[in-house]
C-alpha cells in the first residue's frame, strides 16, 4: 500500500521536495493540486475529502 499525503496549501513546497527525496515512492499532494481540493477549501471540507 502507498502511502499518501496531502499538505495544507500554507506549507512550504520544500517540504514535499524533501519527503520526495528521502522517500520517492510516496504520493505527496498540495491543496491545490489537480485532483484534490482547490485552495482556499475550508479543513472540514479537506476531511470529507480525504475520506
Amino acid at each position: 500500500m502507498t502511502v499518501k499525503y496531502l499538505l495544507d496549501e500554507n506549507i512550504d513546497p520544500e517540504y514535499r521536495v524533501q519527503l520526495l527525496y528521502h522517500q520517492s515512492d510516496l504520493v505527496v499532494l498540495m491543496v491545490g493540486d489537480e485532483g484534490v481540493p482547490p485552495k482556499g477549501t475550508k479543513d472540514p471540507e479537506i476531511l470529507c475529502w480525504c475520506e
